[in-house]
């Protein structure tokens, strides 16, 4: 998330709207959001719903689901999809802009 906080403004300007999605609670998602300072949408998903719903992988080994990052334009059509083999596994911003 580091990456998209550096971005925010940049992807702001290029209409994009970022939304994460996590598997905490609502609770402590919230917590982590107000320390963190997000500057997009976050969304707790502990059951899981959207992740599943989208293909999000969960590997046990590897502590938790891995990151997965897509672009939906405003139409609702899946344009841009990435899953990560490891936490640090993340593509450039610049990958999902050009996809614009």
């Amino acid at each position: 998330m580091a990456q998209l906080r550096q971005e925010a403004d940049k992807l702001a300007r290029l209409d994009i709207q970022v939304m994460v999605v996590g598997p905490e609670n609502s609770d402590s998602f919230r917590d982590f959001w107000q320390k963190e300072s997000l500057p997009f949408i976050g969304l707790p998903d502990p059951n899981h719903v959207v992740m599943n719903l989208y293909g999000q992988e969960v590997k046990i080994l590897k502590l938790g689901r891995m990151p997965a990052q897509m672009l939906i334009d405003k139409a609702g059509v899946l344009r841009f999809v990435y899953y990560g083999k490891s936490m640090a596994d993340i593509p450039a911003i610049s990958a999902i802009i050009n996809v614009l």
